[in-house]
């Protein structure tokens, strides 16, 4: 008998064991978290979340519960979840009549004391006090430091009344009445421990805090574009890249619903996406639905073209561009010269002068070329002590010099990127090419060479500003016709404030501070975010197009004498924002969720658009159908064939939103290599919002492969001035046959 049960025992525990193997191979393996995204929420009462969870035990069936698989229902805003999904189910889903796409969750990047004044922007600017109190800006990033200064609620009252979130931070977390709402996706609260969320959030909304700098540099006054208006935040990355796309999208469906007035975020992806498999683009599309204008940074993928991510036309795309305050710092070599370096050094070296030494020749155990970049592990701690070391490679010698404890070191900029400092964790400075090259001149030519690094200091620019070389550049892949980034905002050397357990460089770096120096699109995007919020105090109805056409067409112009296709308007769109003139624009170009939708039926199938929309939207068929062109957007792009004749032709909507009275008359930047006709050339308002039509015209004979044709058109009443860019280019030969 018990032989009987011991057999009986071993045969059970073999039918567990293989029960359990083949459970945790169906439910892990090849797993990945996908999107599906469903379009908007239907008018019909119904459970999205039980929806959801049907749809997907539709795919999992056998393999257990569809709770076990899902991740995040997607049900206050717009209708879709994200669920852990083999290949084979990912397939199933995709072919389902009511999903619009099923796209895997890949991760995304994140990417003052002056900058506002720059922009003329000062203390005293007009403001609409009382309505700014109300405006709330949702700030998805990587959290906050609710205790900091810039975020102290004395003076505020409660929340708005509109307000529907909640303040669900998470531990240690409390919210106040500036940061009135916290919700976090990961980690265990909404508290920023990295410090690129703080930073975003102040440059927007940050109180005004007197007397900050860095370690004495840039020191001033820091406050956020809109220092009155509310807070609330909405926690998706842990550091640079933790932030998932499906987390990303949860955070819009959240902040829509809350009743935020406008949404800033300063995360991108490396990789362009098609609009249905991109959740930026997505979330801004239900929030526009709402009312709400997205402000996204460009992207740090600069400067070769195509590389802008954020493409969409009912997103407000933000470059980074430079101001007049600019930090250098200098290196003194042995024969007394003194060469001018970028880096934020808060250090001054006790001496005149330091032994100089090539990563190469401090090196026991790695290649000539190894070493002489600096790579991790290459070089040795005894024999740099005390000395400055040259590194060829900026991106593994400052790590690499820090670790091992080098006096100092002296980086070259091998892609020429000089038009931006960054804090660096020990004495160092980063040098161009030809600077880099002679300090290795000076010290081949003698056999003591010397050197020292000063502490930084801080010089006006006079020639800002200028885009920064890591801004993302168009053309734009997915939609060519509409020109990207669409605005350009200071995002070079800015500072505001941080998290106090963050590090301010490399994560060796012990320092901590209140308030650091950042650059990047994503110090850009918070200053076209509050320009918005600010737009928004002053015309409260305006919608999400209104409010960006005004800041693009009040822009102010920035000129490129080089005609390839990464630069111009695809560095910086219209210009350079301007907070002042973008309150009273005189005219706007207006596009409503209908205009986008007829925009995606040239796209998408028809059935697919009806559950993006949420409604029985019919798409135009034949001649009907249109062309992206004829979206009315601020500016005027078209790709054309090289070497061919061509003539595109812009119809385009004027909204009068200046005097009730009033005559435009079209002035044209003209360029030599087209011509350009506007019909009418006048056009005369009788009252405030009513709309004028006209066509812009431009035709050429060919166009060389890889170039940009640059022009302007400015609708003016004497008071106004309301530009438009128009470009017409050509992509290089390879991509001309890929398309």
């Amino acid at each position: 008998m018990a032989k009987h049960r011991a057999l009986l025992f071993y045969h059970a525990f073999i039918i567990l064991i293989l029960t359990l193997s083949l459970f945790c191979k169906a439910t892990s393996e090849d797993r990945k978290v996908y999107i599906v995204y469903l379009g908007s929420l239907p008018d019909w009462v119904f459970s999205p979340s039980s929806h959801h969870l049907s749809i997907l035990q539709r795919v999992v069936q056998e393999n257990g519960s569809a709770e076990n698989f899902l991740v995040r229902s997607y049900k206050r805003s717009f209708n879709g979840f994200a669920a852990n999904l083999t290949d084979q189910e990912r397939e199933k889903l995709s072919n389902m009549k009511e999903v619009v796409s099923v796209f895997p969750s890949k991760p995304l990047q994140l990417q003052t004391t002056r900058s506002w004044d720059f922009m003329g922007f000062n203390e005293k600017v007009k403001r609409n006090a009382g309505v700014e109190g109300d405006i709330i800006v949702g700030v998805i990033d990587s959290g906050i430091w609710p205790e900091s200064d810039s975020f102290k609620d004395e003076g505020f009252g409660p929340p708005p009344k509109k307000w529907k979130g909640a303040c669900e931070g998470g531990k240690n977390f409390t919210c106040n009445n500036k940061v009135i709402g916290a919700r976090y996706y990961l980690t265990e609260s909404a508290r920023d421990e990295w410090g690129h969320g703080t930073h975003t959030a102040s440059t927007a909304a940050g109180n005004a805090v007197k007397d900050v700098s860095f370690y004495g540099l840039a020191q001033g006054t820091a406050r956020g574009g809109v220092p009155t208006a509310r807070i609330a935040v909405y926690k998706v990355c842990s550091h640079e890249k933790s932030c998932s796309a499906h987390n990303t999208l949860g955070a819009f469906d959240d902040a829509i619903a809350d009743g935020v007035d406008i949404i800033t975020i300063s995360v991108s992806f490396t990789a362009i996406r098609d609009f249905d498999e991109d959740p930026i683009a997505i979330g801004a599309f239900h929030a526009m639905e709402k009312g709400i204008l997205t402000s996204n940074s460009a992207g740090n993928n600069g400067p070769s073209g195509a590389t802008v991510s954020s493409v969409a036309p009912w997103m407000l795309t933000v470059a980074a561009s430079s101001m007049d305050r600019r930090i250098i710092d200098k290196v003194v070599l042995g024969d007394g010269r003194t060469l001018v370096g970028n880096s934020v050094n808060t250090f001054a070296l006790n001496g005149t002068s330091f032994p100089l030494i090539h990563g190469k020749d401090v090196s026991r155990n790695c290649t000539e070329k190894s070493a002489g970049s600096c790579e991790q592990g290459c070089l040795d701690s005894d024999l740099v002590k005390g000395k400055i070391v040259l590194c060829d490679r900026y991106t593994s010698g400052v790590s690499e010099a820090y670790k091992v404890g080098a006096l100092g070191s002296i980086l070259t900029n091998y892609i020429n990127i000089d038009d931006a400092s960054f804090v660096l964790p020990l004495p160092a400075s980063t040098l161009n090419n030809t600077e880099y090259n002679e300090v290795m001149s000076y010290m081949n030519s003698t056999r003591d060479p010397q050197a020292n690094i000063l502490k930084s200091e801080v010089i006006k620019d006079l020639v800002a500003p200028i885009v920064a070389s890591l801004s993302a550049r168009g053309p734009n892949l997915i939609l060519p016709a509409i020109i990207k980034p669409d605005i350009s905002a200071p995002g070079v050397e800015i500072l505001a404030a941080y998290s106090p357990n963050a590090s301010i460089s490399i994560p060796q770096d012990m320092r901590r501070v209140k308030y650091n120096i950042m650059t990047g699109t994503s110090m850009a995007c918070p200053h076209a975010t509050a320009v918005a919020a600010y737009v928004k105090t002053f015309h409260p109805d305006w919608s999400p197009a209104a409010i960006k056409s005004s800041i693009m067409t009040t822009a102010w112009p920035m000129n490129e004498t080089n005609s390839n296709i990464s630069s111009g308007e695809f560095a910086y769109g219209s210009g350079h924002i301007n907070p002042v003139k973008a309150i009273d624009p005189g005219l706007v170009y207006e596009a409503s969720k209908e205009d986008y939708i007829k925009l995606l039926c040239m796209k998408y199938e028809e059935s697919m658009v009806r559950l993006i929309s949420g409604d029985n939207s019919s798409c135009p068929t034949g001649s009907e159908k249109g062309s992206p062109v004829d979206l009315n957007y601020p500016s005027m792009g078209a790709k054309v064939a090289a070497v061919e004749p061509f003539t595109v032709k812009f119809h385009r909507t004027v909204k009068n939103v200046g005097l009730a009275n009033s005559t435009y008359k079209a002035i044209m930047s003209p360029n030599a290599k087209v011509d350009i006709k506007v019909v009418p050339e006048v056009i005369s308002f009788a009252s405030l919002n009513e709309e004028k039509t006209f066509d812009v015209t431009v035709a050429g004979s060919g166009l060389p492969y890889e170039l940009r044709v640059s022009a302007s058109l400015v609708w003016s009443d004497g008071t106004h001035s309301v530009r438009s860019p128009i470009v017409v280019y050509t992509v290089p030969r390879i991509m001309s046959k890929e398309t």
